[in-house]
């Protein structure tokens, strides 16, 4: 199954790996890549030092196609895409802002451009600013999230632009993947699923919270800050949610506290396995997954069922 995202990243199925925090690193998104998918290295708030250190340890795993994800929200953003750009790197995903300032050195760089966006108007300027494809995230998905699911928001965009869409957010099997490429996307983007994935360094505790989830098992916080993010429940969300209740109802919130509660939660999920003070980041699908794969299988069952969908479909209404 090829399709223009295949043939614009040079790769083999159009699946990329989401770029999570503390979990997309050299060894979990090489496996991608070598497994014929997109892998991502995150670099959150990385120094240019970090950043140069991730991109060289990808290359010594894979000489497959490979991308950066940049948060251009990071202090040090200017040096990462001075060293991105530098780096051979043909692909890059953003979020958090807008890369329409960096555009130009990513254009000579010879860097194809790929912002993540929660709205069909984010999907436009984008596309404005010269950007290659699109990532639409919806609600459905893990850590920070916008307003609407992927299942409304994709078609939208799909017909506000004309480079390929690639859907996130709710696709955790072949049947969603096959429900996405139907309402006009060119790929998908997968995250909750690759964090079990035996490749992954997330903490077994991460891991085993995940396969464990039902389908109503996650909640989402920071409704009242403006940033709301999917987790899976445990201590840290009822605390939490209980202090957004009392602060919603104060003519002055205090949104200190709130930031207190969330410092340095993602690392006490990912990486020291603390399932009760710990900000299990995860999306709704988390209900599908039953176990522990490796790259390679999780895109091979991937294709398979999308495949088997839409040609069972196909048989229903032909």
């Amino acid at each position: 199954m090829k399709s223009v995202l295949c043939e614009m990243l040079g790769i083999d199925y159009p699946i990329v790996q989401g770029a999570m925090a503390w979990v997309a690193d050299a060894d979990l998104a090489s496996a991608v890549s070598n497994a014929g998918g997109l892998g991502l290295i995150g670099t959150g708030h990385d120094t240019v030092d970090v950043v140069n250190h991730k991109i060289a340890d990808m290359k010594a795993k894979t000489n497959r196609p490979f991308g950066v994800n940049i948060m251009l929200l990071n202090q040090h953003v200017e040096e990462v895409v001075d060293a991105v750009c530098a780096s051979g790197v043909k692909v890059v995903t953003t979020g958090a802002g807008s890369p329409g300032k960096y555009m130009d050195k990513f254009k000579a760089a010879g860097i194809s451009v790929i912002p993540v966006v929660a709205s069909v108007a984010l999907a436009r300027r984008m596309e404005k600013e010269g950007a290659d494809a699109i990532i639409v995230e919806g609600m459905e998905a893990g850590g920070h999230i916008g307003k609407a699911t992927t299942m409304a928001l994709l078609p939208q965009v799909v017909d506000a632009v004309s480079v390929p869409v690639i859907a996130a957010g709710g696709i955790g099997d072949g049947r969603g993947m096959a429900a996405a490429l139907m309402l006009g996307a060119a790929g998908i983007q997968v995250g909750t699923r690759f964090v079990v994935a035996h490749e992954s360094n997330a903490h077994a505790n991460f891991k085993q919270s995940i396969i464990k989830a039902k389908d109503i098992d996650t909640v989402v916080t920071g409704q009242i800050t403006g940033h709301p993010v999917r987790v899976l429940r445990n201590k840290l969300t009822r605390e939490y949610l209980q202090a957004e209740k009392e602060e919603t109802s104060k003519e002055h919130p205090n949104f200190e506290r709130l930031e207190k509660l969330a410092e340095g939660a993602l690392k006490r999920a990912v990486v020291d396995g603390d399932k009760n003070s710990g900000s299990m980041m995860a999306g709704q699908i988390a209900g599908l997954i039953k176990k522990e794969e490796t790259c390679k299988e999780i895109i091979e069952d991937y294709m398979t069922g999308c495949r088997d969908s839409i040609s069972k479909q196909a048989g229903l209404w032909s």
